[in-house]
């Protein structure tokens, strides 16, 4: 009855409330549902201001064009970088499609739009080639603990930026002095897996997690095990050394030094460090685009083409990077965590 029922011809008093109720109905995540729900109210408001939609008066969803639909996608650059704007116009544009398929609208305005983005996206970069010594080179010019470890982090692990900010003490499992200093690796996910770091799944933005609400998002496919090489455990006990308090009850890994004393780090806080450096390095340049600039983005970029060349086991990498779901797992012994670790130990570069 219910699948009939989204199937017919209809004219819903509130368009986007209706797509939203056919994405629950599809078993889609809350997460997933209120990300759209997000990014289609805010364009529903883009249309009824006269003061910012190009015809300038109120308009629904169901009279937009492709030209209302191009200004919205347009006025998100500057502020978003280009790959959550293609995202957010993917929304809109299957919002459509979906209203266009059960009759609700004449037509899908958004059709256009996202051909002509598809034809003006490069969604494989070329990017700066740096070799490992280089990179070597880079690490060793940064003295400050803390940015030395944002970015052997990054570098090591393959995470991305918000991940990093979101990790807690608990995330951190080191053996020696700093495990006697703090509390660090209580998460049960850590128990026998030696220096490892934890990077959960479920964590949004805007989500209180650990008592604590997060300005950033986790966007793995599964909670990932990212072991932590003797390196890297030198450097973050270093980091850990000079730590100051935090101010969060969640006890932030990463807490900032500066103007924001103690308070967890924010992607935009690493993205200036590592701007910074890479400007020093000759690595940044204003207004350059990704195949050109070096950024948080770019050391996970770094990270998968070289263990993955040394490896030559994607589903590790791929584990590693988070983008992995249980079948790939599967395909391995029971033993998934201690070969991880055996492969990512025999093959991971060192920055020294």
């Amino acid at each position: 009855m219910a699948s009939s029922k989204r199937t017919e011809a209809t004219d819903p008093e509130d368009p986007v409330g209706y797509f939203l109720e056919d994405l629950r109905y599809h078993g889609k995540s809350e997460r997933t549902r209120e990300a759209y729900a997000r990014v289609l109210r805010e364009f529903e408001s883009f249309l009824d201001d006269p003061d910012r939609n190009p015809r300038g008066e109120s308009l629904a969803p169901s009279g937009a064009t492709q030209r209302e639909c191009m200004a919205w996608v347009h006025g998100l650059r500057g502020d978003l970088a280009e790959s959550t704007v293609a995202t957010y116009a993917s929304y809109l544009h299957r919002f459509y499609a979906y209203m266009t398929q059960v009759g609700a609208f004449d037509s899908n305005p958004m059709a256009l739009v996202v051909e002509e983005m598809n034809e003006t996206i490069d969604k494989d970069p070329t990017r700066r080639e740096i070799s490992v010594d280089q990179m070597r080179t880079f690490v060793a010019g940064i003295s400050h603990p803390l940015e030395r470890a944002v970015v052997a982090t990054l570098l090591k692990t393959g995470m991305r930026v918000g991940e990093l900010c979101n990790l807690d003490l608990r995330d951190l499992r080191l053996a020696g002095a700093a495990d006697e200093a703090y509390d660090l690796g209580n998460r049960p996910q850590l128990d026998g897996r030696g220096d490892s770091l934890y990077v959960a799944a479920d964590v949004g933005r805007g989500e209180v997690v650990n008592r604590e609400e997060r300005s950033a998002a986790n966007k793995r496919k599964r909670a990932t095990v990212v072991p932590v090489d003797d390196e890297l455990s030198a450097i973050l006990t270093r980091w850990l050394a000079i730590r100051p308090d935090a101010v969060s009850p969640a006890d932030p890994l990463f807490v900032s030094t500066s103007r924001e004393w103690g308070r967890r780090l924010t992607p935009q806080m690493v993205r200036n460090v590592v701007e910074t450096h890479a400007r020093e390095a000759g690595w940044y340049r204003t207004g350059g685009g990704a195949e050109e600039n070096v950024t948080p983005h770019y050391f996970r970029h770094f990270f998968t083409t070289h263990l993955r060349d040394r490896t030559g086991d994607r589903g590790i990498v791929k584990y590693l990077r988070g983008d992995v779901a249980d079948d790939i797992i599967d395909t391995y012994t029971h033993n998934w965590g201690d070969r991880v670790r055996e492969v990512y130990e025999a093959n991971v570069y060192s920055l020294r």
